[in-house]
């Protein structure tokens, strides 16, 4: 088969996928020993058969799940824009490194111009920025800047002799401050969690109280994280009273908007959910959750010269593959990031960014947020269904009722199993409180109100199907 061939046969199926990514189920689900079983992986085929190969290409199609489909309302991102599927089909054909602008001269400067342009819409002044693989990643990187600014011998020292630190974090924040935590060193017990109020933002007394007795035991807080949209309730840390407490401990502000961070897009929410995000020391936003850009595509900034970044980041000899940029300025992307080879992940999120621009995005981005009012109303209106806690901004936390000689995790354990099983709806669950939510997250285009009756309806009907056995 011809080159030509290949790649025409490839289009015909990706056209295919893309036009009945919406109908039907959003899966044809089967339980793991028989997808294994149709799948048939051992199956022998002699080496360069190209009928073999898309054979493999036709049959993940086939039991992939469809992200895109209405029916996928399982995690923060769904289906990718067009735009970005072009971006890395092209950034997969020329197959290269970010890393330097030697080997992607044209990616270098598209993400050096998305980054000033992000840095400018944050209010970021002499700032600097780099994408990473992810907000879990950037986190760490925010973490590991900030521990070798408080710190300076740090970075030839390690934690030796140093004062010890202490992070700060929503005890409802993500993870991945944990494990950025246990990464560089600090300990789990060095990552207070601060406990959340009743909307699921961070408790300023009870963090004051803690910074308080921290400094008078003689450690060092150097680290706080404000969240911007947790990932369970969609709770916003409130950022004036953390800057204020900043002015009396000098610690690292940064803030996780890994969800919530693309309402910087829309003034209104903006000015709603992230007053005086300008102030802060760093930030990080997905752009392949809400923005819908394709799967990875994250940016990580922060306010202040590169010197903090370059520092922490730099190591070892290398002078093989960066150059020097002319009066300072950084040259090789690389220089900045804590990996040395780097996907070129600037091309999509450029090609987004041009064909929706910050306009089309807050559309989008408020439109979603409608979409969950709307979702909050209608269980409101529904006997069988409750809210397991008030919607905060983007997350919808809702149960069906249960009878009182029934656990309502069960329940909803059930319902949600079997509508995953149907191929109908998959959910996202999490616990407010220790109760068990399902967690309804708006962030496909396909999805409207109609989706969401079906969706709440078809939770309905599944678990009356349930409680009737």
């Amino acid at each position: 088969m011809e080159p030509e061939q290949i790649f025409s046969r490839l289009a015909q199926l990706a056209s295919q996928y893309r036009h009945e990514q919406s109908q039907g189920t959003y899966v044809a689900y089967l339980e793991p020993g028989e997808l294994q079983q149709r799948l048939d992986l051992t199956r022998e085929q002699a080496p360069g058969d190209w009928e073999e190969l898309f054979h493999w290409v036709e049959t993940y199609l086939r039991y992939a799940v469809k992200t895109g489909h209405p029916g996928y309302l399982n995690r923060m991102w769904a289906g990718a824009n067009l735009p970005s599927i072009i971006g890395e089909m092209v950034s997969a054909l020329t197959n290269t490194s970010a890393c330097t602008f030697e080997t992607a001269p044209v990616s270098t400067l598209m993400e050096k111009y998305m980054i000033k342009t992000m840095l400018n819409l944050v209010g970021f002044s002499q700032g600097v920025g780099q994408m990473t693989t992810g907000s879990s990643n950037a986190n760490m990187i925010a973490m590991l800047a900030a521990r070798n600014h408080h710190a300076q011998t740090v970075k030839q020292q390690g934690l030796f002799k140093q004062k010890e630190l202490f992070a700060f974090v929503n005890e409802e924040a993500h993870y991945s401050l944990d494990r950025a935590a246990n990464i560089l060193g600090l300990g789990s017990d060095h990552l207070i969690k601060v406990p959340a109020d009743a909307h699921g933002c961070m408790d300023i007394q009870a963090l004051e109280d803690t910074l308080q007795r921290i400094v008078q035991a003689g450690g060092q807080p150097f680290f706080v994280t404000a969240t911007a949209g947790s990932t369970v309730r969609g709770g916003f840390d409130r950022l004036q009273p953390l800057l204020q407490l900043r002015t009396r401990f000098p610690f690292w502000l940064h803030v996780d908007g890994a969800w919530g961070g693309p309402v910087i897009f829309s003034e209104t929410l903006r000015t709603r959910y992230l007053p005086l995000l300008e102030q802060a020391d760093s930030f990080t936003m997905d752009f392949h959750k809400m923005p819908g850009t394709a799967l990875m595509c994250n940016v990580l900034l922060m306010r202040g010269n590169s010197s903090v970044l370059r520092g922490a980041l730099s190591a070892g000899d290398e002078s093989y593959i960066f150059r020097e940029g002319s009066e300072g300025e950084v040259r090789d992307l690389g220089t900045l990031s804590l990996q040395c080879g780097r996907r070129v992940d600037s091309l999509k999120w450029f090609l987004d960014w041009k064909f929706y621009g910050q306009e089309g995005l807050a559309r989008r981005v408020e439109g979603y947020l409608a979409l969950c009012e709307y979702a909050e109303a209608q269980i409101k209106q529904q006997a069988e269904l409750e809210m397991v806690a008030p919607r905060e901004s983007f997350n919808v936390c809702f149960r069906h009722r249960a009878p009182q000689n029934m656990d309502p995790a069960l329940l909803n354990t059930r319902i949600r199993e079997k509508m995953q099983q149907q191929g109908r709806y998959l959910v996202g669950t999490g616990f407010v409180n220790g109760q068990l939510a399902l967690r309804l997250l708006v962030t496909n285009t396909q999805v409207g109100k109609a989706d969401i009756d079906e969706f709440l309806a078809t939770v309905v009907r599944t678990g009356q199907e349930i409680l009737a056995t």
